[in-house]
């Protein structure tokens, strides 16, 4: 099961875009840049992406990075329980 991750591209100011993209060679997921999330005004706060519709943010894209690998985790190991 893939999981799909999003992320805006206003957001990628802080470096996400390159933070997230080392994910879809280590999990199975899909790294999907959208022009606008509709959350308005959060790509310019600090950097987030929804990862499977739920939003995960931190303070460096770095750190969004650790999160979003560690929520990957959880999440596979969940499908693999069945």
């Amino acid at each position: 099961m893939s999981i799909m991750i999003e992320f805006c591209t206003s957001n990628s100011y802080f470096g996400t875009d390159q933070a997230l993209q080392p994910l879809a060679e280590r999990f199975d997921c899909q790294i999907i840049e959208y022009g606008c999330l509709t959350d308005c005004g959060q790509c310019y706060l600090a950097p987030f992406a929804y990862v499977d519709g739920d939003r995960v943010e931190a303070v460096t894209s770095e750190e969004l990075f650790a999160l979003i690998s560690q929520k990957l985790e959880l999440l596979e190991q969940e499908n693999e329980k069945g």
